[in-house]
């Protein structure tokens, strides 16, 4: 996908932009929602605000922040905007800017020379490491270096402009390359018939015989796995589902009849569901932080943010349902759409291990920090 970006976008502060187009996006995640195709428009929208460029490497024309922590917690805003219009559009932004951290962390200057040339275009990036077995292998023949394989859960197959993905050397530890992912060929969406989230076109992606340069090569073998960026890096996607909570205790609270707003039973479960959401604002909030700053027990906190976001968006997707009633099942309605979506991006893999990890780390040690132990 590549599209011009407007040039008249001046503002330096990424969540004023998002904020500005978030009404726009709710919109066109109506119409995606009910025609699901690649969302072209709605990207087009973060490329007007200048957002597909925000979180890049410096080098490659991103912006400027005053810390890693002022960042981040930047883009845990940015990423909660969009999540809140639309969280299709969340996925995908969430995948583009993960591909930005990556660049940041392990590209040469060459290659974010050639991020920024990308970016002028209008590109997104994605990043896809889930496969069906064998995975996706590189390998040498008659003297070219070619990827055998597929991946499968990728998210924009055939949409975006580039994906990193993870692929496995004849020896080593599995490393990243970047590949062109706009290839309708190469991409398989007939499976991806779900109920929500249908935007982001998470189908296969056939990556046989695609050759492999040098230049495509990012970072070393094992860079992608290293801790604690690896599964910290969980507090991104958790940012966008949070701002699904929120979007959902908004349409909830605009909802609510006049009697409902009388009903001390009913604003016992709104106060319920404004906890549960804040709750989830907290530990995302916290667990950004823990990221920007590479702690340690990241991953703890990453591990238990997931699960603390999810048992929070149900209990609000519950409370909504039973302080709404019918409507919020009811086709068109945006309540029906975000509880369709959050059902579905909820669903990463194994909720129960990284919990159990999780909890595994608090009872090795106290996970907190040193500001903050409790024994």
């Amino acid at each position: 996908m590549t599209l011009s970006p407007s040039p008249d976008i001046q503002s330096p502060a990424p969540d004023i932009r998002a904020a500005a187009i978030a009404h726009q996006l709710a919109t066109l995640g109506a119409r995606y929602d009910a025609a699901p195709i690649f969302p072209a428009e709605s990207m087009k929208c973060l490329i007007a605000a200048g957002l597909h460029r925000s979180f890049a490497p410096v080098a490659s024309g991103g912006d400027i922040f005053p810390d890693r922590t002022a960042h981040y917690l930047s883009l845990m805003t940015v990423l909660r905007i969009v999540g809140r219009a639309d969280l299709s559009v969340g996925r995908l932004y969430e995948g583009h800017v993960n591909a930005l951290a990556l660049f940041d962390w392990f590209g040469s200057p060459d290659q974010k020379a050639q991020l920024s040339r990308t970016l002028d275009s209008g590109a997104f990036y994605g990043v896809w490491a889930t496969e069906p077995a064998p995975g996706v292998q590189l390998r040498t023949r008659d003297g070219r270096t070619l990827l055998t394989g597929r991946k499968s859960f990728a998210t924009g197959a055939g949409g975006l402009s580039h994906a990193i993905v993870t692929v496995q050397p004849e020896k080593g530890e599995r490393r990243l390359v970047i590949v062109a992912a706009d290839d309708p060929d190469r991409a398989d969406l007939s499976q991806w018939r779900v109920r929500g989230m249908r935007a982001t076109g998470s189908g296969t992606y056939d990556l046989t015989d695609m050759p492999v340069l040098d230049a495509d090569c990012l970072g070393l073998p094992g860079d992608y796995d290293r801790e604690p960026r690896f599964t910290t890096g969980a507090w991104r996607f958790t940012a966008v589902q949070l701002g699904g909570i929120e979007a959902l205790l908004t349409e909830t609270r605009l909802a609510m009849s006049d009697s409902a707003r009388q009903d001390p039973l009913h604003r016992a479960k709104f106060a319920d569901a404004v906890a549960a959401t804040r709750t989830a604002y907290l530990w995302v909030r916290e667990c950004a932080i823990r990221a920007a700053q590479d702690d340690a027990d990241g991953p703890a906190f990453a591990r238990m943010t997931r699960g603390v976001v999810e048992r929070s968006a149900l209990d609000v997707m519950e409370l909504a349902a039973r302080i709404v009633g019918t409507r919020s099942a009811m086709d068109g309605q945006r309540i029906d759409k975000i509880i369709r979506d959050l059902s579905l991006y909820l669903r990463q893999g194994g909720p129960d291990y990284a919990r159990d990890q999780a909890a595994e780390a608090w009872l090795d040690h106290d996970a907190w920090g040193a500001g903050d132990r409790l024994w």
